[in-house]
């Protein structure tokens, strides 16, 4: 439980919790989809939404594990309304196959919370190489939502403060699935400032388009989850407990997700990079303003989809 901090001018702080910022939010006809919310923050980020109304559909690779959690939301909860759907986001099929079926369900979407990460892990090839495209699948329907209901619709990217740990030209383009070249730490800050990157071109091209949909990146704090899952089990189980009294508590890590999904101080914001509870575009580095560089990885992971 995290215990130093400031409020901000949103009047919150690093202290804050998912359920504090959100709390008196009416989010009834809104729906989500929340990705990785089968652990951390993810399943925190589900429970809170669906506490204020929000319908939220659950993007997970475990579906028994997505099971037990819709019944433990549920049962504290009993008008808490989720789904859950299958989603490997390490592949285009998978990816494919999700939007289609979320579509012909007829799902309307407002907010779009990517939420799904792994910290430095052992280098591997995804099946299709990219994951970021993830939401360029699902902005007909997000656009479509927005123009009905006459509701902002919101995408929120979870990035982290590890975006400054990215290999010094930022992305390595023509090195991107090289085993030689790969460095776990730089990878994994390489693919924060991608999170960054992303939100900052989507916002961009969003309101060239005139579309009442806003984009978004937030960095959740230090939180001990299993996000490290793949890095040494002991060295995991130390930075947990530790963790215990230095880092944030899950519904604190949860918050700045929450309040830039649903806040009603954050309408109309988009291309902002935000960090407990409040904007912090200014702590994030050079490299997460290079709108050059935004373009170009929009481009380069539009290419590897084709």
């Amino acid at each position: 439980m995290w215990i130093f901090g400031r409020k901000g001018t949103s009047g919150f702080s690093c202290c804050s919790t998912a359920e504090e910022v959100t709390k008196g939010i009416n989010g009834f006809g809104l729906t989500a989809i929340v990705t990785g919310a089968t652990s951390g923050i993810g399943v925190e980020t589900t429970r809170v939404l669906a506490l204020q109304g929000v319908h939220v559909i659950m993007a997970i690779r475990n579906m028994e594990n997505g099971k037990k959690i819709k019944e433990k939301i549920v049962k504290s909860n009993p008008n808490a309304k989720i789904d859950f759907m299958e989603l490997n986001l390490s592949s285009m099929e998978s990816i494919r196959k999700f939007v289609k079926e979320y579509n012909s369900a007829g799902h309307p979407l407002n907010l779009l919370i990517n939420n799904a990460g792994v910290m430095i892990p052992p280098f591997t090839l995804s099946q299709d190489k990219i994951e970021l495209q993830f939401a360029v699948n699902h902005l007909e329907n997000m656009k479509n939502t927005a123009k009905n209901s006459k509701k902002e619709g919101r995408i929120v990217n979870v990035a982290s403060a590890a975006h400054d740990f990215a290999y010094s030209q930022g992305t390595i383009f023509d090195k991107i699935n090289d085993k030689e070249s790969y460095h776990r730490f730089h990878a994994y800050g390489q693919s924060k400032l991608a999170n960054i990157l992303h939100a900052n071109e989507l916002a961009k091209r969003l309101k060239e388009e005139g579309v009442n949909i806003t984009a978004n990146s937030v960095h959740p704090g230090p939180i001990a989850t299993n996000i490290m899952r793949y890095d040494n089990p002991s060295l995991t189980g130390l930075v947990n407990w530790i963790g215990r009294y230095v880092l944030k508590s899950i519904d604190q890590g949860a918050s700045t997700t929450c309040y830039v999904a649903l806040h009603l101080q954050v309408k109309g914001v988009s291309g902002e990079y935000f960090s407990d509870n409040n904007i912090a575009t200014n702590k994030t580095t050079s490299l997460a303003k290079d709108s050059d560089l935004a373009k170009k990885l929009w481009e380069f992971s539009l290419d590897l989809t084709k």
